[in-house]
């Protein structure tokens, strides 16, 4: 599907868009990956790694309308990854996260439509579901912009898609990187939020994946969450660091016990396939889709009302093994 074409990946020196990178370049021959981002110290060090003659790195910031709109010139896939993700530095530079995160996903769909990008995927975060940070809030803003630009496409053949998923093992800023790096610098004991706290956990390659499929799969409007694993905090840093005592130092602002992808107010619009759920559209497009049969052929039910997909009340745990087996992917 992605052979001989152009595939724009914004936010794409991030820990998301390098593994992308890498996969397109084993399992396609692209006819160009444009990585679209605005370090040129962190584009230059990827440039050092993927430096196949398909690569086009564009300095620029999914702010700046004209310069995005300008970059998708020509290109058929959209892979939106730029975002201001931490949630202590949205809470206190909340425009700026308003400007990156909304202004900017307003940005690149404008871009897509009037470049007549034939399918663009978004990437979303758990922390959208019922939001209580404004990290939160503004994906799930970005989340209803992108839903909502099927109804803005007209007679044109751009589709967008959200994909939603929990805490990526390999990215940066994520816990296993943050408890090793306590370990180097000689910490006696590692810091845990709550006792009971739990998080759905995915690898960078399940995460790119899955994104990958869902080009195949998406009709245009869908939520793509993933089935994946809850972990306890506690087994982690007991994985981690086994004769590591533990402290206890509470729950941080705008953070949840546990996380929640698919929530129970949208469950009348959540249907259940084999190895994800996808959350229908709560808007009727012009030209609606039956999302039950997916282009994959792939048929999904709807879930029981009710129903919440919680990282507390998952059905699937990683035990001490699979714990340490994703923190290896790391290993210093």
């Amino acid at each position: 599907m992605l052979d001989n074409k152009v595939i724009l990946i914004t936010g794409g020196t991030g820990s998301f868009g390098k593994k992308y990178t890498q996969m397109l370049l084993e399992q396609y021959q692209p006819k160009k990956i444009i990585i679209f981002s605005r370090d040129e110290l962190k584009q230059f060090e990827m440039q050092q790694v993927y430096s196949a003659a398909c690569m086009r790195y564009f300095i620029g910031d999914v702010r700046d309308a004209s310069r995005i709109e300008e970059a998708m010139e020509g290109v058929d896939y959209v892979i939106h990854a730029a975002a201001m993700k931490q949630v202590p530095a949205a809470e206190y530079n909340p425009m700026e996260c308003i400007k990156t995160n909304i202004y900017g996903a307003e940005n690149v769909i404008k871009a897509a439509i009037k470049n007549g990008v034939l399918k663009v995927i978004a990437l979303s975060t758990d922390k959208a579901a019922n939001p209580i940070n404004l990290y939160g809030a503004t994906k799930l803003a970005s989340d209803k912009l992108f839903i909502a630009a099927n109804n803005m496409v007209g007679t044109r053949d751009t589709r967008f898609s959200v994909v939603r998923y929990g805490n990526v093992v390999c990215s940066r800023g994520s816990v296993i990187p943050f408890f090793r790096k306590l370990i180097v610098d000689g910490a006696t004991e590692l810091p845990i939020t709550h006792k009971d706290m739990t998080r759905f956990m995915i690898t960078l390659q399940q995460g790119v994946e899955f994104v990958l499929k869902n080009f195949q799969r998406m009709q245009g409007g869908e939520i793509f969450i993933p089935k994946i694993p809850s972990m306890y905090m506690t087994d982690l840093a007991k994985a981690i660091a086994p004769n590591l005592p533990q402290k206890i130092v509470g729950i941080r602002p705008g953070e949840k016990l546990h996380e929640i992808m698919c929530p129970a107010d949208d469950s009348h619009l959540t249907l259940e396939f084999k190895d994800h759920y996808v959350i229908c559209p709560t808007i009727q497009f012009t030209n609606q889709c039956n999302f039950t049969k997916n282009n994959l052929g792939e048929k999904g039910l709807p879930v029981k009302e009710g129903f919440e997909y919680n990282s507390g009340s998952n059905k699937e745990w990683l035990n001490q093994e699979a714990l340490l087996n994703m923190a290896r992917e790391i290993q210093p």
